[in-house]
């Protein structure tokens, strides 16, 4: 156990810090690759939605119905499932579209020179902010997933990492162009990430103690839920909006015959 959670909150981390990837490569390019972003926001997409329909719902099902029966055992996974995606729905409703990192831009769009400076560096505060508050959860559920079954957890962390790039982007474009000051920049962008291994710490600290069989179904239902949500709320609108000949749904596709691959690898 203690092996899987140096495991768990090692991936979240990694996870987390991906932001940081983000801002290091918007300072060395004007121009967003819309190619290579489509390809792996849908390869991202594919990821989740595979692994939450395939293996973590059913997992979270599994237990429920092993510990409290087949009828309430599956009632509970789907509000499991549904409380989920409510709960990061209900995190987007809060945070203004222009702030929002599940509004995902591109280094063009956040260094338009018709931008003034002041909003520009509010903007980046208050992305960074927002990021902050959508990586908490996220890290809650890497943090679960791996603890629960290591290659899963790696499979999320990596999705998530992937997710997060674009991420520190929106945080560290309109910071940089506002002061000028790349350390600044970074600096902010990093720390957003960092809620991530936060809200695993959070999650070792106040759910272990908790962590039965019902509690892990009900967390791997709503981890489920989280990841399909964003993968349909944010990273397949976002790849298509930068989609050239399908390349979107060929990530989506790569990402989907992955996991499954890796899936069964480990069976």
């Amino acid at each position: 156990m203690a092996e899987n959670v140096l495991l768990a909150l090692g991936l979240t981390l990694l996870a987390g810090l991906a932001t940081g990837i983000g801002s290091l490569l918007a300072f060395f390019t004007s121009h967003t690759n819309t190619k290579f972003l489509s390809v792996t926001l849908g390869f991202s997409a594919g990821v989740m939605i595979y692994v939450s329909m395939i293996e973590i719902f059913v997992k979270a099902k599994q237990a429920l119905v092993h510990s409290l029966g087949t009828v309430p055992g599956s009632w509970l996974t789907v509000g499991g499932f549904f409380a989920g995606m409510l709960l990061i729905a209900s995190i987007d409703k809060f945070i203004p579209k222009q702030t929002n990192p599940h509004e995902l831009r591109t280094v063009e769009d956040m260094s338009a020179p018709n931008e003034k400076q002041p909003d520009l560096l509010k903007m980046g505060m208050f992305t960074a902010l927002a990021i902050g508050i959508h990586n908490f959860p996220e890290g809650i559920a890497t943090f679960t997933s791996a603890l629960q079954d290591p290659k899963l957890g790696i499979a999320i962390a990596v999705a998530i990492a992937i997710h997060n790039i674009p991420e520190g982007i929106a945080v560290s474009v309109p910071v940089y162009f506002a002061t000028g000051d790349k350390k600044r920049a970074f600096k902010l962008s990093f720390l957003s990430g960092l809620s991530e291994p936060i809200g695993a710490l959070a999650a070792y600290l106040f759910l272990m103690p908790f962590l039965n069989e019902v509690m892990f179904g009900i967390i791997f239902a709503a981890v489920a839920g989280i990841m399909v949500f964003i993968s349909l709320d944010e990273l397949l609108p976002a790849a298509k909006r930068y989609d050239e000949a399908h390349l979107s749904i060929y990530g989506l596709m790569a990402g989907m015959a992955l996991m499954a691959i890796s899936l069964l690898l480990f069976m």
